[in-house]
């Protein structure tokens, strides 16, 4: 991909809570139709440079633009409309809620005509929400609910999702569900970015992954190329 295919681009971001700096100057470019993946121990600032992307942490310096317009501290609502969706760590739906109810919250920006049409395909295509269309959303096991936040952040048609810890807490088996339902969402147009601490999984599916370090840039590479190397597989993969 060329580099004028950048969609994200961070630079010099440095960002934190309060008298805590979290984020020391990273720099990162996400590239429109790609899967990126930010890995690093706990601690690194993988989640709050998302949180900071979406409008929910300020930067204190750096600039970050989207699809070319600077976004540093702007509204989450505002990033929202401009196409970049975020599926936050932990569960994120209304739990007594049904399924159904979720989907239709999910579009509450959107004033258009094709809402309930937009809803019925993503239950078309996820027939494990479809089954349970009517039950609260609090009822569905962990890989469940993160399937169904992953739908209810779709319904805003994003150009980039981001998407924080999508297998936090899942068995194997839907693991391998959601981190299908991942690449599927990017084949089917939309820019991913995840922090995912099942590093090896997350470069396994990325084509692009950046590993931070105490809030700084460490390692950059193809997914593959991260997977290889020694040093990140010493460090961040488990040997």
């Amino acid at each position: 991909m060329a580099a004028d295919d950048a969609l994200l681009e961070l630079s010099g971001i440095v960002a934190g809570y309060e008298e805590v700096e979290v984020l020391r100057g990273v720099t990162l470019t996400v590239r429109a139709g790609e899967i990126a993946s930010i890995i690093g121990a706990n601690g690194a600032g993988k989640s709050t440079l998302l949180r900071t992307v979406f409008g929910m942490v300020t930067p204190r310096r750096g600039t970050i633009r989207f699809a070319g317009e600077e976004i540093g501290g702007r509204p989450s609502t505002e990033v929202l409309r401009r196409g970049l969706g975020y599926v936050p760590q932990g569960r994120c739906n209304f739990p007594a809620m049904s399924v159904e109810e979720n989907l239709v919250m999910g579009a509450y920006l959107r004033r258009d005509a094709r809402v309930r049409e937009d809803i019925e395909a993503l239950l078309t295509r996820f027939p494990m929400l479809a089954s349970k269309r009517r039950d609260p959303a609090g009822t569905l096991s962990g890989g469940q609910q993160q399937i169904l936040e992953m739908a209810i952040a779709q319904l805003l048609h994003p150009r980039l999702l981001m998407v924080d810890e999508p297998s936090l807490g899942l068995d194997p088996r839907m693991v391998e569900v959601v981190f299908d339902t991942i690449v599927a969402i990017n084949r089917e147009g939309t820019t991913v970015l995840m922090v995912e601490q099942n590093a090896k999984k997350a470069l396994s599916v990325s084509h692009r992954g950046f590993v931070l370090e105490l809030g700084r840039n460490r390692f950059e590479g193809t997914g593959q190329e991260l997977l290889d190397d020694p040093e990140v597989r010493q460090h961040y993969l488990g040997g």
